[in-house]
């Protein structure tokens, strides 16, 4: 299961750096700033849960159990929150009305704050 967890955050911090290449670059001639700022937390939370996933990866002091609930909070956290903030920020780029899915936003946000609040029982259970 490390190895997925591991896999997984590199590949999100990849697709980070590709996208916010992307959007410093090519959406910047397109996007308001209001839009490519939106654009650009999207990026960032996509990167701080690559991180994170990463971290919990590395530790031995989780149970599997655990890294696994976390892994899957986090990948589906990000999915929402992030993806839905790349589609909601070029809304205006195509013939969709993405703001549709706006409500995934939010239920992304919480998986994450989930995965952080899994890490921060199973440590409050932990014995020293």
């Amino acid at each position: 299961m490390d190895k997925k967890i591991i896999s997984t955050g590199a590949i999100f911090g990849m697709l980070a750096i590709i996208l916010g290449a992307f959007g410093a670059h090519a959406l910047k001639k397109v996007l308001s700033i209001e839009e490519l700022s939106t654009f650009e937390t999207g990026v960032k939370y996509q990167m701080y849960h690559a991180l994170f996933l990463v971290f919990i990866g590395t530790i031995n002091e989780l149970s599997q159990k655990a890294k696994k609930t976390i892994y899957y909070l986090v990948v589906f956290g990000v999915i929402f929150f992030s993806g839905s903030i790349y589609l909601l920020a070029t809304n205006n780029l195509t013939s969709f009305d993405f703001k549709v899915i706006g409500f995934i936003t939010p239920v992304g946000g919480l998986l994450l704050i989930l995965a952080w609040g899994v890490l921060f029982v199973n440590f409050l259970k932990k014995k020293s």
